[in-house]
């Protein structure tokens, strides 16, 4: 089958992110880790029953994808993600190909995808003690392959069971969520938007105020996220221009701020509050901060940011994969902080259901306002040019790049121009 392989335990590769020596296109240009082939193999079924082999209609570039292409990988998550070759692709909207006779999936069933290989997909039994306490996105075991034969922690990330960048892969029954009629530029979102619904969560609500940094694709789903959990809420987005801007305000929030020092004023001109200027910091400290920040970009900058705007017992949360940073954090001792990271999805206690049930019942709702969020959709020939796309971000007006694996599947709804 035809599928991208992406290698990242190459000796160039592995050096290339230790020295932080990085090109644009360390990952697909000449000697890039990425690869499209024709000759992988099918993913394989894994023992025992409940698999299912599926054939996707659209899969998301994330910025974990982005993150491997530009060596930007966090060596100590490099104990859990082990793989020598992956094929990547865990954002799927999928139409079911072949289901063993005792599948409650039926074949030609459109599904989308939790990717997450925990100890019920991997077949241990007892489970370990965060499966067991319905934590599953914090599984003791993805160091052991168990029944799937290879060591990762989600699809997407393993290549024999495939991902959503090939024309075929394998997940369990218990991964598919069924997403009828929801058009595929809005089903392709589930798995972000999980993320985002997951770290929007992370905050028990006490105030009224919040700053969500980043209007990147999570940074727009925590925001649409927070609007559907709080309508009364009022939500500031830190956007660095006028795409992310448009885009912050179509999925819900009340207003948008350039980034920097400049957040600080402007919140204490608009919401009142007094500005402390430390003698040897660039960054102002917001007196009757906000309630909460949830930042997405995950950089020294907005960390320092985040901690200044925050109200004394504020709650930062920490969304996505970034690696080490060093950032002040004086302010998580001073002020009492909460820190919170969040990076997946689970069983809520709060909403009593799954991050994806409670996703896939707002994507099949017209008003949950995330339709111009896929921006790109991009044949499998042309994954150089997604990944170039996806890298640069507003500059390119993208939020959410896609790539199409199988011309012969048909998306449902609206089209999005390559």
């Amino acid at each position: 089958m035809r599928a991208i392989v992406a290698s990242p335990s190459t000796p160039r590769y592995l050096w290339t992110a230790a020295a932080g020596r990085v090109r644009k296109d360390a990952g697909w240009g000449p000697g890039g880790i990425f690869q499209l082939r024709d000759d992988v193999s099918a993913p394989s079924t894994p023992v025992g029953g409940g698999w299912v082999r599926l054939r996707p209609e659209l899969s998301g570039v994330c910025g974990s994808d982005l993150g491997l292409a530009h060596a930007k990988i966090s060596f100590v998550l490099s104990a859990l993600y082990r793989s020598p070759r992956m094929i990547p692709g865990h954002e799927i909207v999928a139409v079911v190909a072949d289901a063993g006779p005792e599948s409650a999936l039926s074949v030609g069933e459109r599904v989308v995808v939790d990717p997450l290989l925990s100890c019920a997909q991997r077949g241990f039994d007892p489970r370990c003690a965060q499966c067991r306490a319905d934590r599953p996105h914090l599984c003791e075991r993805l160091d052991e392959p168990g029944r799937i034969g290879c060591l990762a922690p989600a699809i997407g990330f393993v290549e024999p069971l495939g991902g959503g960048w090939g024309e075929e892969l394998v997940a369990h029954e218990s991964q598919c969520r069924r997403v009828g009629d929801i058009p595929s530029h809005r089903a392709v979102l589930a798995e972000p938007a999980a993320i985002g619904l997951h770290a929007a969560l992370r905050w028990q609500r006490s105030g009224d105020r919040v700053v969500v940094i980043g209007p990147g694709t999570i940074g727009l789903l925590v925001t649409a996220a927070l609007r559907m959990l709080h309508p009364d809420l009022s939500i500031t987005v830190v956007s660095p221009g006028a795409f992310g801007d448009a885009q912050a305000r179509s999925v819900g929030a009340d207003r948008t701020i350039p980034p920097g020092a400049g957040v600080v004023t402007t919140l204490a001109d608009q919401d009142g509050g007094r500005v402390l200027r430390p003698r040897m910091t660039r960054v102002p400290l917001l007196e009757r901060g906000v309630d909460a920040v949830f930042d997405c970009v995950g950089s020294t900058d907005t960390i320092d940011l985040a901690t200044h705007i925050l109200r004394p017992r504020g709650t930062l949360v920490l969304i996505g994969a970034a690696g080490r940073q060093t950032a002040d954090w004086s302010l998580v001792w001073h002020r009492e902080l909460h820190v919170n990271g969040a990076a997946f999805y689970a069983p809520e206690p709060d909403l009593g259901r799954h991050t994806f049930d409670q996703v896939v019942e707002w994507l099949s709702d017209p008003s949950y306002p995330v339709d111009g969020l896929v921006t790109h959709v991009y044949d499998l020939d042309d994954w150089t040019q997604a990944l170039a796309t996806a890298s640069a971000g507003p500059a390119a007006q993208a939020v959410k790049v896609t790539l199409r694996p199988n011309s012969s599947v048909p998306l449902v709804g609206r089209s999005v121009a390559l």
